[in-house]
């Protein structure tokens, strides 16, 4: 199958047959899925399962993070026929990648949704499958962190991020996108000694030992610079990956609640994801991606870029690339 094939294929969310491989078809048309993956809730036999989280009731400035997962998933398909670039490997053609749909609940009832959300990534990890989660504000990963501690027990954290999100919260009922990792912290769900956040430029006095790589620093020392010392910090520990889209900087993802100057680069954060190869990473997700402050799309290709180059990492930890 080649590009030019592209006339014989339409709907590959729902008509294609297989999970591995990528898709040629045309980016202007057809039902949309991440990547052109197969639309499935089977899991069987299942590595990576991207699913859509679009909730943002816990926004405090630009709402609109509720449609990322859809506008993503329609800038995924422009990267579909490619290989990721700089990998080595493709992990389309080497691991089972569905679109496992987004998370049903209601709206009405933020009470509920936290442990909605929970069981709905519970579901997937005991298929044996990583998730890769579309938001959505950022408190998404509260509730999905849950569900994989529950597998894996206290996870090491690697978050880029304009905000340390760990703002004081005991009120563990609040449903907030800035102190879901207070809350993660404090309840052993996460270990901030070996966990790390990169790009971080806005004040917090207190970051309960998480290990702080800021947006200065990441100039300073470079991208390679900042994945080694992220991979030494986290070591051969089960790793969840959370990229809040305002880590980059608004010149490069404009379309998000919080934006703050001085962030990484689209280049830089290709970079450092692709310098994180190795790590024992067991699922991510990428958040913040709001269509309405979006206009030229920036931000949802951003974003849809970021997920593979989860994937890829998923890959490499699943095949033992090494």
């Amino acid at each position: 199958m080649a590009l030019e094939d592209s006339k014989n294929f339409v709907d590959e969310a729902f008509t294609r047959t297989s999970d591995r491989g990528v898709s040629f078809e045309n980016s202007f048309g057809g039902a949309l899925s991440f990547l052109r993956r197969r639309y499935t809730k089977d899991l069987s036999a299942v590595d990576v399962a991207v699913t859509g989280i679009p909730f943002d009731q816990a926004v405090t400035n630009r709402p609109g993070t509720r449609l990322g997962p859809r506008a993503i998933r329609e800038a995924s398909t422009l990267q579909s026929p490619d290989a990721p670039y700089g990998w080595g490997y493709n992990p389309l053609d080497e691991i089972n990648v569905i679109d496992y749909g987004d998370l049903a609940f209601d709206y009405a009832n933020i009470a509920a949704f936290p442990e909605a959300l929970t069981a709905h990534i519970r579901t997937i990890l005991a298929s044996g499958a990583a998730s890769v989660a579309l938001g959505g504000d950022h408190y998404i990963s509260f509730p999905i962190l849950k569900a994989y501690a529950e597998k894996y027990g206290p996870i090491s954290l690697i978050q880029f991020d304009a905000h340390t999100d760990t703002w004081a919260d005991d009120d563990m009922s609040r449903v907030d996108h800035g102190t879901m990792f207070y809350k993660a912290v404090k309840s052993g769900i996460v270990d901030p000694k070996t966990s790390v956040q990169i790009g971080i430029r806005t004040s917090n006095e207190d970051t309960l030992g998480v290990n702080i790589i800021d947006a200065r620093e990441v100039h300073a020392i470079g991208p390679a610079a900042v994945a080694e010392k992220a991979r030494a910090i986290v070591g051969d520990r089960p790793v969840y990956l959370s990229f809040d889209i305002d880590g980059l900087d608004p010149a490069f993802a404009p379309g998000t609640g919080t934006p703050v100057w001085g962030g990484l680069s689209s280049a830089q954060a290709a970079h450092i994801l692709r310098d994180l190869a190795g790590i024992n990473i067991v699922g991510g997700d990428v958040v913040e991606v709001s269509p309405p402050y979006d206009t030229t799309g920036a931000t949802a290709v951003a974003g849809a870029h970021v997920a593979m180059e989860i994937i890829c990492l998923l890959g490499w930890a699943r095949l033992g690339k090494g």
